[in-house]
């Protein structure tokens, strides 16, 4: 799969099964947990909670190792302009992939703003994303 979008976008996926698949755990055991205490208004904030979960998941595996489960999968990597990726970069540029019409919007206004390979937040946040081909990187972004 050598197209770079269709590479990120799997790579998302797959990110998002793992989310799920731990979410959907975590959402049991806190139900079972809630169900025997009888306190089920809590669940209430579920969407809360699992947007805080993807924002962790995103910033962690992005700040200590430059990618994700799903992009190290498809040999994607993220990078700073200057620096390293670190949390602060990984957070901001994580924070559309809360929902999915900010990460929508987010892919949209990066094709208007930005080159055709960022996203506005990657943009935003000084990093962007590279394919990792035989050890070497190449990256297929035109400019920094």
């Amino acid at each position: 799969m050598e197209n770079f979008w269709g590479r990120r976008f799997t790579a998302l996926l797959v990110d998002i099964i793992i989310l799920t698949l731990f979410m959907y755990i975590v959402s049991a055991i806190v139900f079972l947990l809630f169900a025997q205490l009888g306190i089920f208004s809590v669940l209430n904030y579920w969407i809360i909670i699992a947007a805080i979960i993807i924002i962790v998941y995103f910033t962690f595996m992005e700040g200590i190792t430059d990618s994700t489960l799903g992009k190290r999968l498809f040999k994607l990597k993220v990078k700073a302009v200057n620096g390293n990726v670190g949390y602060k970069k990984a957070f901001i540029r994580s924070l559309s992939k809360i929902y999915y019409f900010p990460l929508i919007l987010d892919v949209i206004l990066g094709f208007i703003f930005g080159d055709s390979n960022d996203r506005i937040l990657d943009k935003i946040s000084g990093t962007y994303v590279v394919f990792e081909n035989n050890n070497q990187e190449k990256m297929l972004k035109n400019n920094n």
